[in-house]
């Protein structure tokens, strides 16, 4: 009954990664659509870009983190 369980919440846990992709998603498609309005301040966009990519990479590797805890605790 509990591995099954842990094998459930591991596999719950893992949605975030799902979630993380389309973040990663979002973001670069938000750089692409605001240099294309303006390429003037492209450098200062891909920096920002930068910031949010990390930001919800940290994200999924959290969920993957707590989907192995589950896993192999």
């Amino acid at each position: 009954m509990l591995a099954s369980a842990k094998i459930i919440g591991a596999g719950l846990a893992t949605i975030g990664l799902a979630g993380a992709g389309v973040g990663i998603g979002t973001v670069f498609a938000a750089l692409v659509n605001s240099t294309a309005r303006n390429p003037s301040i492209k450098g200062q966009l891909f920096s920002y870009t930068i910031l949010g990519f990390a930001l919800t990479e940290a994200i999924g590797l959290f969920a993957l983190m707590m989907a192995f805890l589950l896993l192999y605790s």
